[in-house]
This record gives C-alpha cells, sequence and structure tokens, in this order.
C-alpha cells in the first residue's frame, strides 16, 4: 500500500492553513527565482508548490483559470490582443485561445521552469501552447509591459503570485501606469486579486494603486478555489473611463462556442453581486 502523509501550506495572516493528502513527491527544481515542488495526491490530482506555496492542483484549477480569463474576454467588445503576465502553467492561455476572435495571446513569465513542471505535470493545461496564436516569453513582466506599444493591447491579464518575491512589483503604481499606456481606450486590466474574506486591505490597496496609474473604474469577482487560503478567491477587473459599464456580451456567453466547467452567463452575473460586506469595504475605498 502506498504511504500517504499531509502537504500544508501555513497562512499567517489568516491563521490557518489548507492542506492535502499526498503520497509522494514527483519532483522539485530550484530555479533561479523560486523553488518549485511537485507532489501527487490520493484525491486532487497533482500538485504544485512555488516557495512552499500552493499554485494549483489538477482538480480544481479550471476555477481559477476560467474566471481569470472569460468574464474579461466577454466583457471586452472584440477583444484580439490579449497579454497574459505570469501564468507560466499556461492554463489561462488556454482559456484566452478557445475565443476564435483573439488573435493573438502573449505570455511573459519569469520562469521558464514553471511552464516547463507543468508541461510534464499538468499537460492538459498546455494544450494551446502550439497554437499559432499564442507566443511563449520568459521574460520579466514589469519591463515587458513597460516595453509595449502605447495602445496597442485589448486585455492584460496579470495572472501572479502572491504579492512577494518575483511577484512584488505587480501590485504597484508604476506596474500599472505600463498596463494603463500598453491599453487601448477600451482595454481591460485583470489582476488576481487573493482573499475576499481575510484580504479586503489588500484588494483595497491594489485597486488604489490602479486607481494612481490613471484607471477609473473597478470590478471585483469573486470565486471559490480550495487551494488557495480560505478556499475563496478573486480577481479585478479595472477600465480606464470614469463609470465604466462592466456589462458584458451575454448573448456571446450564452452561445459560447467551448465547454467550461465553472464559467457561464448566469455565473458570470452572479459573481458581480457582491456579499454585502465586501461591496461596503470596495466603496468606502
Amino acid at each position: 500500500m502506498t504511504e500517504t502523509t499531509w502537504l500544508h501550506e501555513h497562512f499567517e495572516k489568516a491563521g490557518s492553513s489548507i492542506g492535502f493528502r499526498v503520497t509522494r513527491k514527483l519532483d522539485e527544481v530550484q530555479s533561479p527565482f523560486q523553488h518549485i515542488e511537485i507532489y501527487e495526491s490520493t484525491d486532487w490530482g497533482n500538485v504544485m508548490l512555488i516557495d512552499g506555496a500552493m499554485m494549483l492542483t489538477t482538480r480544481d484549477n479550471f476555477l481559477y483559470h476560467e474566471m481569470m480569463s472569460h468574464p474579461a474576454l466577454f466583457t471586452h467588445a472584440d477583444p484580439k490582443r490579449v497579454v497574459i503576465i505570469g501564468g507560466g502553467d499556461c492554463g489561462t492561455l488556454r482559456e484566452v485561445l478557445r475565443h476564435p476572435g483573439v488573435e493573438q495571446a502573449v505570455q511573459c513569465d519569469i520562469d521558464e521552469q514553471v511552464t516547463r513542471m507543468a508541461e510534464k505535470y499538468f499537460p492538459e493545461l498546455c494544450e494551446a501552447n502550439g497554437d499559432p496564436r499564442a507566443e511563449l516569453l520568459w521574460n520579466d513582466g514589469i519591463a515587458y509591459m513597460a516595453n509595449c506599444a502605447p495602445g496597442s493591447v485589448d486585455i492584460v491579464i496579470v495572472d501572479s503570485t502572491d504579492p512577494v518575491g518575483p511577484a512584488e512589483g505587480l501590485f504597484n503604481q508604476a506596474f500599472f501606469e505600463s498596463c494603463h499606456r500598453a491599453l487601448k481606450d477600451d482595454g481591460i486590466l485583470v489582476q488576481q486579486s487573493e482573499s475576499p474574506l481575510v484580504l479586503l486591505d489588500l484588494i483595497k490597496e491594489m485597486r488604489a494603486e490602479m486607481g494612481k496609474a490613471g484607471f477609473a473604474s473597478f470590478q471585483t469577482l469573486p470565486f471559490p478555489q480550495p487551494c488557495y487560503p480560505t478556499g475563496w478567491w478573486s480577481c479585478t477587473m479595472a477600465k480606464k473611463a470614469a463609470g465604466a459599464d462592466f456589462g458584458f456580451r451575454e448573448a456571446d456567453a450564452r452561445a459560447k462556442s467551448f465547454p467550461t466547467a465553472y464559467y457561464s452567463a448566469d455565473l458570470h452575473k452572479g459573481a458581480q453581486a457582491l456579499p454585502p460586506f465586501v461591496a461596503a469595504a470596495l466603496a468606502a475605498g
């Protein structure tokens, strides 16, 4: 019988931890940027950790990847050029390229080893890597956005780890200013925005930094994510215009030509209705 043990991530800010029952460590590598580990679990498929933090599991990654991509792509009128900063596991790239109207999707992650591990242990996430519309870069995403031509991008998706280490610079005014400049007037910025249950202050601070960079309208969408602290996560969309409408192309979402496991038009509408405590905190700035 295979020996099992429990793998835990302790989350100091919430005084809690999350864990999975695992059978063995499949692989690990110390890249120039971070420590990546892969475990085999009894019930959640493979599990990836980066610097001790849960990144994804086979079983629940669809929740995050679908919500980081489809709400923004169906909110934009006609997205053709998408840039993903981070996203090295390639799941968000796969979801973006399900949209036939997308002409180019650039993924820029600082750490090639994340993608190599995903190719080996989460191959289903990398199915679109060979799509001719995909461009995979392993560079500094902050520098990439700073060098983007003004008004050249429809959607920027910041699929980053927590705001520490290599991702720390992806949550501040300077980076958001680069995104603002690169986006067209009707462009959308999407940032993973942590747990609304225990990190509301971080969401407020992030939206404030986006505001300083020139973004004037925001929408935060919560969704479940069992492998992340508290099991409840969010993404935040930002637009340049004040009072911008975050209505989405509901008819197109209902008639989409590709399958999804979590995202739907009805789910999108439901996610727009924030719990009162989150709505009140964000309204208070």
